[in-house]
């Protein structure tokens, strides 16, 4: 009876453990989301350097021709 009494009571502290792990878990990717979206947030204007560089050397070499 009592080793039966033991098992029941580790059986209950595993689920107890996991459901904490799984809740320590979500909280946990909540936060780095929340830490990550300043960082999505912003919206930068894409660079154009290249397009008007690659322009220039289109307008130099068709001068050349």
């Amino acid at each position: 009876m009592i080793a039966m009494l033991n098992f029941i009571e580790l059986a209950t502290a595993t689920v107890f453990a996991v459901a904490v792990a799984a809740v320590f878990s979500w909280v946990s990717l909540r936060i780095a989301f929340l830490l990550m979206q300043p960082a999505t947030a912003r919206d930068l204007a894409p660079r154009t350097d290249l397009a008007r560089g690659t322009a220039q050397l289109a307008r130099a070499y068709a001068a050349n021709r």
